[in-house]
């Protein structure tokens, strides 16, 4: 198995796996509306139209799935809570679709999902792959988007789900976020748990799904401690030296200014790492503190 097939490569966590896994002798190729954009070898799809190059399942020994509107990109309006979910659900389907026509098929499907499959507020319960699905809307997308999934697994296909945390990286997503005004400070109370995973680990994660055989259904894609929002921001404000105030930002100043998403950030899931870790993946990061080190890459 040498050529693997991305859907999201061009994105935060796509281009990371890429990295490695290219430097782990893999052939790497991305799925794009516009192929011809990256220096990347890519292949053209159109999620929108339903289309996509079948030579793209032909070239594949495996696929990994990444692709789907970011969560936190633009305010929940009813047309964008549409484009998320039909972002993954319709992505999955067109991949479903030109595999079962393909006479070659892929040895592997891995696929990106949530934490936010468990809800939105969890509390301090340790949810585990068994935990019961939210009923919000986060947790219907990704019930939906399994689902999908799923039905690559019944053409024979291994498959694994990677129900993704808080990724952590200095390059985008939620540590810059949260960096961004001019003094660091929690989101409501800041008990809320954070299940973060460094983005090296991340990528690593799904280096391992796709060379261990025996890996297939789902797993927490998530560190073995998870944070409070209170305690992440002030350790990674103090990582890069930025005034860190421990009042929080009130509740209602948040559902103002995001509206349903807000419940996003003062919601919290406390996610165990232990299914992936019994698998044999072991964390280069498993600390908040080493994590951090690494993506500020501070003495």
């Amino acid at each position: 198995m040498k050529n693997i097939l991305i859907a999201g490569g061009s994105g935060l966590v796509g281009k990371k796996i890429t990295q490695l896994l290219e430097r782990k002798g893999y052939h790497i190729a991305w799925l794009s509306r516009n192929p011809e954009k990256y220096s990347q070898k890519s292949f053209a799809w159109d999620v929108e139209k339903y289309e996509m190059d079948p030579e793209a399942i032909a070239w594949a020994d495996g696929i990994i799935h990444l692709a789907g509107e970011g969560v936190a990109d633009k305010r929940w309006t009813a047309s964008r809570k549409k484009a998320i979910l039909e972002s993954r659900t319709n992505s999955t389907a067109l991949l479903l679709q030109t595999i079962e026509k393909s006479d070659k098929k892929p040895e592997v499907f891995i696929s990106a999902s949530a934490v936010g499959y468990y809800g939105f507020n969890t509390g301090d319960t340790l949810m585990d792959e068994n935990g019961q699905a939210g009923n919000d809307f986060l947790a219907q997308v990704v019930i939906a988007w399994e689902d999908k999934v799923k039905k690559i697994e019944d053409l024979g296909i291994r498959t694994v789900m990677l129900r993704i945390g808080i990724v952590l990286d200095n390059k985008g997503g939620a540590l810059v976020e949260m960096l961004k005004p001019p003094v660091a400070a929690p989101l409501g109370n800041g008990k809320q748990w954070m299940s973060w995973i460094a983005i090296d680990d991340l990528a690593r994660m799904f280096f391992f799904a796709l060379e261990n055989k025996s890996l297939s259904g789902i797993y927490n894609a998530v560190g073995p401690k998870p944070a409070t929002n209170e305690e992440l921001t002030q350790k990674a404000a103090k990582k890069v030296g930025k005034l860190y105030m421990g009042i929080g930002v009130p509740g209602f100043a948040l559902k103002l200014v995001l509206g349903e998403m807000a419940q996003m950030v003062l919601g919290g899931n406390k996610v165990s790492a232990k299914k992936i870790r019994d698998a044999g993946f072991e964390f280069r990061y498993p600390s908040l503190e080493e994590a951090l080190e690494k993506i500020y890459n501070t003495d």
